[in-house]
């Protein structure tokens, strides 16, 4: 078994909370090495208090045990989850499904007026005549938007 077998294998996990992505295409699984009959497993949880941790876990070593290898997966918590590991295919993904993809990180963090500018395209339209509506969204890295031109409300990914 190689480990572009087992990437390909758990690029068919879809995100718990948003399936229209998996976790690769998300960019929580840091690394694949396999050691013989053993398989680690890296991954980072979008944040540590991530409900969704342990579902996660189990379905990256289920998948590893349908390859037919003995599963090591370590949640990585030395290093932070950003919004910039979102593949292209991700994004593309993201928009498609009606979620407006995180913009890119900067070097400093989000201010509230940059989350409340009309920068965020409409995933539904394309229009940028965008307007906050609830920076809480449904999950802490997510806010509520609406567009005034297709007039559809839609889920803005914050840029974390």
């Amino acid at each position: 078994m190689t480990s572009e077998q087992v990437w390909g294998a758990l690029a068919e996990i879809p995100d718990p909370e948003i399936p229209v992505i998996s976790l690769v295409d998300l960019g929580v699984i840091r690394d694949v090495q396999v050691e013989g009959e053993r398989v680690r497993v890296d991954f980072t949880p979008t944040f540590l208090g991530c409900p969704a941790l342990e579902v996660m876990r189990d379905a990256l070593a289920e998948k590893v045990r349908d390859l037919g290898a003995e599963p090591d997966v370590r949640v990585i918590s030395d290093d932070s989850w950003s919004t910039d590991r979102i593949t292209p295919a991700g994004r593309e993904k993201l928009r498609a499904a009606g979620f407006a993809p995180p913009a890119p990180r900067g070097t400093g963090a989000p201010t509230l007026v940059q989350l409340q500018s009309a920068v965020f395209r409409c995933p539904y339209c394309g229009s940028t005549d965008t307007r906050l509506e609830n920076i809480f969204g449904p999950t802490p890295c997510r806010s509520v938007r609406y567009c005034t031109n297709c007039r559809q409300p839609f889920e803005q990914f914050k840029t974390i």
